[in-house]
């Protein structure tokens, strides 16, 4: 008999011997009755693969865009974030574990439909929604169903992924997508397949899909390890690869770690590491490279990449001056600023706080 939390799925496929593969990520899951995969979330009931986290989430959060992190997705708006539990990958550094590594579903304490959850966005004044805190493509039912709600109330879907995923997912997936930010963890595969548990080339394919082959606002965040991806060497290489295929105009964002989980001896990410890695990256082209999880308005704010200028000033999520007109430009030299704005720029700032149903 089926749990009461059981949603089909579409990606699978028997295998015969009593097993079903979910073919939903890379690591193909095969499993008999009554096991789940990896992520927790999917597992096979009457010969079929389910999803037992549909309409269950670990919270709800009204955050500012910029804690996403997405810079250039209506800057200052109001954005309701909200994850599951489990995860596809099993990166020792998870800052989020308590929720990627449940193995629990009584974490998921707010129970919310699709549509319920639009509503609440428009209650609160939200420009969108986002399937955060955990990887929304090991839920993408609910994910997506909770797209199409909000799109019918005006309100975008934006998804903070770590993109490892399978091809034949990827165009339902980000087609209901307004924007998305790609963990690109580091740009090594010793570093995808000794702390991830994955595989790098899976989530370099997923970026150039998105980038290439949908409308899917698209921003990048790597999370800079000392001593596990922070050198020089792989920072330039990282930052060649996006400029070489997806151009210079995608923002990336260098962002600091702190320890956690299973790499807690690891220390804090050096300021210094930071700005580092956004001159490398500069140097080599890329026009809009952020720093994040620390105070620096020099490195989170956006600066026009023709006059210099800076166009929309900000301190971590705290937005300041914006020098910007009503069609996206900069304000001194006109050049086009790539993006989605909404003029006035909103001003809701570092503020965050949680909703209930």
């Amino acid at each position: 008999m089926s749990s009461a939390t059981a949603h089909p799925t579409q990606y699978w496929h028997r295998l015969g011997g009593g097993r079903v593969q979910c073919d939903v990520c890379p690591r193909a899951c095969k499993l008999r009755e009554g096991q789940r995969g990896l992520c927790y979330v999917r597992g096979c009931e009457n010969d079929a693969v389910v999803l037992h986290s549909y309409g269950r989430s670990s919270g709800f959060c009204v955050d500012p865009i910029e804690k996403k992190p997405l810079n250039h997705f209506y800057p200052g708006s109001r954005v309701l974030s909200f994850g599951t539990a489990g995860c596809n990958l099993a990166c020792k550094f998870c800052q989020n574990w308590d929720m990627s590594k449940s193995r629990e579903m009584d974490t998921l304490a707010s129970s919310a439909s699709p549509e319920a959850i639009a509503q609440a966005a428009l209650n609160e004044q939200c420009r969108s929604v986002a399937f955060t805190y955990n990887d929304p493509v090991i839920f993408m039912e609910y994910a997506l169903d909770t797209a199409d709600a909000c799109h019918d109330l005006g309100i975008k879907a934006v998804a903070v992924t770590a993109g490892y995923m399978c091809e034949q997912v990827r165009e339902p997936f980000f087609a209901k997508l307004d924007a998305a930010n790609i963990d690109l963890k580091a740009f090594t595969e010793s570093f995808y397949k000794h702390i991830c548990g994955g595989h790098l080339d899976a989530v370099l394919e997923t970026l150039q899909y998105v980038y290439h082959h949908t409308y899917t606002w698209l921003e990048i965040t790597t999370l800079l390890i000392p001593g596990e991806n922070d050198d020089d060497a792989e920072i330039h290489a990282l930052a060649e690869w996006v400029l070489a295929h997806l151009g210079a105009d995608v923002p990336l964002h260098f962002t600091a770690f702190h320890p956690d989980w299973k790499m807690r001896e690891h220390p804090h990410t050096p300021h210094r590491t930071l700005s580092r890695a956004r001159d490398i990256a500069r140097g080599l082209g890329l026009h809009y490279v952020y720093t994040g999880n620390v105070h620096d308005a020099n490195g989170s704010s956006t600066w026009c990449p023709h006059c210099n200028a800076c166009v929309i000033e900000r301190d971590w999520y705290q937005l300041g001056q914006v020098a910007m007109e009503y069609s996206g430009c900069c304000a001194h030299c006109g050049s086009k600023i790539p993006g989605h704005f909404d003029l006035p720029v909103e001003r809701w700032g570092a503020t965050r706080r949680r909703v209930t149903f």
